[in-house]
């Protein structure tokens, strides 16, 4: 079951990221690094399309995690930049070229000998909160200076930068996710008292706006390529370590895990650098002065 709403989710958020990439670009540069940047593109119509897509792939993602693993779900959502392939020529009119499909069957390939070879079993339920302590004040701390060292840059390192944070953030929204799915049996009282859904709001709030400031920047190849890649890397590591998850039998069986995990990361980056996301300026660009 988690595979079949795994794929799915994964198609609404490509429908979602395409729609999205066309509304962000058309923000100001002094306006994307302010607070209130979504509040700005929730009154544009295209752009609220394009949530409402990704709230159905958040749905199906929280249907996904319930019944299976973070260390699955997660890589099974990295299968959305494939999907925006056919979107992006849809909606974009952007042409599929032999580099997207090498990249589509890198990042299939990669995924199917991570899944086969990893064998994910089980962990807790719950992390201990420690542990949340831990890997979100490390995680905190990562992003904080990502942000802060894309402050005053040109584009490309600019959008990498905050898709850096944005990739981190969202792979623990996916951990808060599958934890305050299972929590939804306690009642009304029980989620409105549980810490979780709060910091899933706040990392998810947090997370969407770095989204969008890398994509805002328009430089969308490092945007996507750095998001798409640290998501499932994040959520992988937090299965692990935080959440108990046994990925692999044997040294060997492992050993080919991490390589197939890596192919499709490789797959990602070729994907995000050369298929629809990436969108050309309506006018001949003017040359960047020297550093």
């Amino acid at each position: 079951m988690e595979f079949v709403l795994g794929i799915l989710a994964a198609v609404f958020f490509a429908l979602g990221t395409v729609i999205q990439q066309k509304v962000a670009q058309e923000i100001p540069d002094e306006d994307a690094e302010k607070a209130g940047l979504l509040l700005q593109l929730a009154q544009r119509p295209l752009w609220l399309l394009g949530i409402v897509v990704d709230g159905l792939g958040f749905l199906c993602q929280a249907a996904a995690l319930h019944f299976g693993q973070l260390a699955v779900v997660q890589p099974l959502l990295a299968t959305a930049v494939v999907f925006a392939l056919p979107f992006g020529f849809l909606i974009l009119g952007r042409k599929i070229t032999h580099t997207n499909i090498l990249g589509a069957l890198a990042v299939t390939g990669g995924l199917i000998f991570f899944l086969v070879m990893a064998n994910p079993t089980d962990g807790v339920d719950s992390a201990s909160t420690s542990a949340w302590l831990i890997s979100g004040g490390i995680g905190g701390v990562v992003c904080l200076i990502l942000v802060t060292a894309a402050r005053g840059r040109r584009p490309s390192p600019k959008a990498a930068l905050l898709g850096t944070a944005a990739g981190i953030l969202f792979g623990f929204s996916a951990g808060l996710t599958m934890t305050v799915v299972d929590s939804l049996g306690d009642g009304i009282v029980g989620l409105v008292t549980d810490w979780h859904v709060y910091a899933l709001v706040l990392v998810g709030w947090v997370g969407m706006t770095f989204s969008q400031q890398s994509l805002q920047t328009g430089a969308l190849a490092p945007a996507a390529s750095t998001q798409m890649s640290l998501d499932p890397i994040v959520s992988v590591l937090l299965g692990v370590l935080i959440f108990q998850e046994q990925i692999h039998d044997t040294f060997l069986e492992g050993t080919v895990a991490v390589l197939g995990l890596a192919v499709m990361v490789a797959g990602l980056v070729v994907l995000a650098r050369s298929g629809p996301l990436e969108t050309p300026p309506a006018t001949d660009p003017v040359p960047e002065p020297p550093a």
